[in-house]
């Protein structure tokens, strides 16, 4: 049955600021969506709060509100728009299900005869309150862990006094695990049912019998109105139950499950999706199994929403959920629709693997100081990397090089554990670096059963690692010059990098490179095509894998490689790799408009990255996608096979700004600004001698590489001092210090933490006002495309400000300083594209704190403020095809904007919550008011005092 064609207005809801648990997974549904809606002529209208995704960029849709997700926003839209028939709320997270659950209990979707599509109100309650869900499994004879429901303390008393302990206590309607906790002992229960009642909206808590050591397995599905089914993935998670699925390490598909237990799986995940309504849309189901011969199976819970894990599948098979699954609640039945890969079989069709995929979280611990660093059931990453391998050591390799942790890969650099009692202590206690402690515990001799007993990791995986060690072993007993092409070959195809291979043999990393070269070892590059290549696949995304030589019958040889380089001009543009805390989804915006620029232009456009959450690892964003980690070897292959023009690093945030200097070394155009610009903006001694040149005032500042170096500098500075390391993001290791002891202390540990850097001491400023500006040169013009003012003080890092859009309070005489600054120092930068300036105004005197040449954190910001895609304009500014007087800049702005910055602290009980020079905010919302007398502006200005130090 075709789509219903009642539907000619939808509203779909976002899921807000990115926070732990929620990220930029579902900026990519509602993308999908929203443009799967769109190209059957339906009228898009969204809301969601959150300005730094592409998601609520203006080309989305055809109406984007900027709104806080509250049901006053909703009746205010409906009342703008009558004719929206439908709302879709299942891309937004948990966000949009309880907004609409809200809507739904206050009567505004009947008020204003708007019908849910995509999943309907019983199939969220049923889900969401744990004793309904409950009730349900017991109905339709598929197993649950032993649980009952409490609603208040005293009833969970009773439950744990029933069951004993081990026993887990998980919250009604929270995300990532929110309020969800272990308890092993008696005397920790009282505390954590009472955090546990607290966080749930409607204070209800299922308690359950604890599965410790059971395996833990997702399945995604998707259903029709015809009640078609289909699985597009089987997840497995390396890690077993007990630690949140977010925060493990994922494989897919299912490596451990034996063919009868994953029947009956799907059985059940199809049993249990029909059962909890009649919707056509997507689920995720959560599964706990026996790690023994009868491999029992229990449900753990469904989600009648795209998930985090949907996101991951997606990228996984490249079967886009999301976009088929806003298809089906249009009414759509699986047959009708295309597989978007193969363009030539339907999308009733499931995915098959020809490759592995794993699925490593990644964690900013470093963020917060004293969090408990132990994985549980509580979520506390905040993003996560995927690598495609034709081998799941293949993948882990991949994955672990794009975690942008300096690793190098498992093992083989040196940065390993080497004390027994501390590897078995992080063993015990699963932490962000188990998936390295294992091979360090391999690496020291710790049998593989002691492992699995400490772990209850399956002994499959723990093999695999031990395979990788011995390998290791192998390599090491040769030098360069004798490595035999076989152990090469083999090396790579378990994705050893060249720098693990160069420290087995100690050598350089060029000279591997080298000797791969000579003996033919070289890359190829494979299609993801959903169907294992019994279809030919129409879409040019790509991963890296090694293969053996074939011979032809006329006796050449060669390898197959499935990329095939077209003769167009190409650019590559650099991804900005996971999502952490100082670098999230803002930088995917960026590159995103920067890849849709550069296709204006006439470029065949290259994207390259190892985010699954993100917009631009999606299969038809760029014209080709290389899944492959940001990390140098793999890029250089690319670059080599592909030969574009040149490189955008400016879009991807540091991750690709720090691989700008090995680009220039190796003469790759960097397109934009030059290497020596950036560097230059990065030296602080070059930069000063510039400032000082220009005649611009900065602090004065000085430069140590030790402790004694820093007391002798603090004598000529004066505290408070303000200490940071060179090439940092984010804040990363920032300080104020206001005596010689505290400088002591944390230079002392800046240098354990990252040794050989060069750390700045600046005089802090106490009690300025920070301001930041970003602009457009081409190196003879430069457009301010923004000037923002913050209201917190200077010394807070500006990811973690609310800053205002335009300055609210800066006379006419210090914008001018900021202005003039802005343009030379851009100017004298020779900047080409994009820049951000920091500026702290103490006594009507405009001071430099830093500049950076490329898209910053407030670039998106400002475009949705002002309602100008300026990463557009720049991109093409960055390609020489337009100059800045070629554009017409009309920034549309009623009133003020305030970037609001959205922290989790939730996640880190005990943390300190003070905001200083390091950046904590997850996430950002944005705020539009009329006039300063707003009573939010207010609140959020009387709340600055707080922050001054003195």
């Amino acid at each position: 049955m075709p789509k219903d064609t009642s539907i000619k207005s939808v509203l779909i809801i976002g899921s807000g600021p990115i926070v732990i648990g929620q990220a930029c997974e579902f900026d990519y549904a509602g993308s999908q969506a929203a443009r799967s809606i769109r190209e059957e002529g339906i009228e898009v209208i969204l809301i969601n709060s959150n300005p730094a995704t592409i998601m609520t960029d203006p080309s989305m849709a055809d109406h984007v509100y900027l709104k806080p997700l509250t049901t006053k926003s909703i009746v205010e839209i409906l009342k703008a728009h009558p004719n929206i028939d439908a709302v879709l709320p299942t891309m937004g997270g948990q966000t949009a299900l309880n907004l609409c659950l809200e809507a739904e209990e206050k009567g505004i979707w009947a008020d204003f005869n708007v019908r849910l599509i995509g999943v309907d109100v019983n199939a969220i309650n049923i889900t969401e309150d744990r004793e309904q869900f409950k009730q349900l499994l017991e109905r339709i004879g598929i197993p649950a862990a032993p649980a009952k429901t409490a609603n208040s303390f005293l009833k969970g008393k009773e439950i744990a006094q029933e069951f004993g302990f081990p026993l887990v206590i998980r919250p009604s309607f929270t995300l990532g695990g929110t309020g969800a906790a272990f308890v092993h002992r008696k005397e920790d229960f009282d505390n954590l049912l009472t955090y546990g009642l607290e966080m749930s909206p409607i204070h209800e808590v299922l308690i359950d019998k604890a599965l410790l050591g059971w395996k833990e397995y997702e399945l995604e599905l998707l259903r029709d109105k015809n009640d078609n089914v289909v699985i597009i993935c089987s997840i497995e998670n390396m890690d077993p139950m007990g630690i949140h699925t977010g925060d493990s390490i994922t494989v897919a598909p299912a490596m451990t499950l034996s063919d009868v237990t994953f029947q009956k799986m799907r059985d059940m995940a199809i049993l249990m999706m029909r059962s909890i309504g009649n919707f056509a849309g997507g689920c995720n189901v959560q599964f706990a199994v026996s790690p023994d011969e009868k491999e029992d199976i229990v449900a753990i819970e469904i989600n009648p929403r795209v998930s985090r894990s949907s996101a991951l599948a997606s990228k996984a098979t490249g079967y886009p959920i999301a976009k088929i699954a806003s298809k089906l609640a249009l009414g759509y039945n699986l047959d009708e629709l295309q597989n978007q890969i193969t363009k030539s079989t339907s999308a009733l069709f499931e995915p098959t693997l020809d490759y592995v995929i794993v699925k490593i979280p990644r964690w900013n611990f470093d963020k917060f100081e004293g969090a408990d660093r132990t994985l549980g059931l509580q979520m506390k990453s905040v993003g996560e990397v995927m690598g495609i391998g034709r081998s799941f050591q293949e993948a882990l390799h991949k994955a672990t090089q794009s975690l942008e942790i300096k690793r190098n890969g498992l093992g083989a650099d040196g940065k390993g554990y080497t004390n027994y009692e501390q590897i078995i202590d992080k063993l015990t206690h699963a932490s962000w670096d188990r998936v390295f402690v294992i091979y360090d515990a391999i690496q020291m001799g710790i049998p593989l059963s002691r492992i699995h007993e400490i772990t209850k990791i399956d002994m499959w995986f723990l093999k695999q690692y031990e395979e990788l060690y011995s390998l290791e072993k192998e390599v090491s007993k040769f030098k360069i010059d004798t490595l035999p092409k076989e152990l090469l070959l083999e090396a790579k195809q378990k994705g050893f990098a060249d720098r693990q291979l160069a420290h087995m043999m100690d050598c350089l990393e060029s000279e591997v490179y080298n000797k791969r070269e000579d003996m033919g070892v070289k890359r190829v590059y494979k299609l993801v095509d959903t169907c294992a290549a019994e279809f030919e696949a129409k879409t040019p995304y790509y991963y890296s894998t090694f293969e053996a030589e074939i011979q032809r019958p006329d006796g050449t040889r060669y390898v197959h490689n499935e990329s095939v380089v077209s003769d167009r001009k190409k650019v590559v543009v650099l991804g900005s790799g996971p999502n952490r805390i100082g670098q999230g989804i803002e930088f995917d915006y960026s590159c995103v408009h920067g890849v849709l620029a550069a296709a204006e232009c006439g470029y065949e456009t290259i994207m390259i990255n190892c985010n699954p959450e993100t917009v631009s690892t999606d299969f038809d964003t760029a014209d080709k996608l290389y899944f492959e980690p940001v990390f140098w070897e793999h890029i250089y292959d690319i670059i080599r096979h592909e030969k574009p023009e040149g490189v955008i690093v400016q879009l991807g945030g540091q991750t690709a700004l720090k691989l700008a200097e090995k680009l220039d070394r190796y003469g790759i155009k960097i397109l934009g600004t030059s290497f020596d610009a950036l560097d230059l903006a990065e030296d602080r001694g070059r930069f000063s001698d510039l400032l000082t040149e220009l005649k611009i005032p900065f602090p004065r500042f000085g430069i140590a590489e030790s402790a004694e170096e820093a007391t002798q500098l603090a004598d000529t500075l004066d505290f408070p001092l303000l200490v940071r390391p060179s090439y940092v993001l984010g804040g990363q290791g920032m300080k104020i210090v206001i005596n010689k002891q505290e400088l002591e202390d944390h230079v002392i540990d800046l240098l354990k933490s990252i040794p050989g850097n060069k750390l700045l001491l600046d005089h802090y400023l106490d009690g300025a006002i920070e301001a930041e500006a970003d602009a457009i040169c081409d190196g003879e013009d430069v457009y301010i495309i923004g000037i923002m003012e913050h209201i917190e003080p200077c010394g807070v890092h500006s990811g973690d400000s609310n800053a205002t859009l335009p300055p609210f309070n800066l006379g006419e005489f210090v914008m001018q300083q900021i202005k003039d600054h802005t343009k030379n120092i851009a100017l004298a930068l020779k900047t080409v594209g994009l820049i951000n300036i920091q500026f702290a105004v103490k006594d009507d005197i405009v001071y430099i704190i830093e500049a950076n040449p490329r898209a910053s954190r407030t670039v998106p910001f400002i475009a949705k403020a002002y309602g100008e895609p300026y990463v557009n304009y720049a991109t093409k500014v960055m390609l020489g095809a337009k100059k800045v007087k070629d554009f017409t800049f009309n920034p549309q702005l009623k009133g003020y904007a305030i970037k609001q910055p959205v922290f989790s602290f939730s996640k880190f009980p005990g943390v300190n919550k003070q905001l200083g020079p390091e950046m904590k905010s997850t996430g950002e919302s944005i705020l539009f008011i009329d006039d300063l007398k707003d009573d939010q502006f207010y609140e959020l200005y009387s709340r600055r005092k707080m922050y001054l130090t003195k």
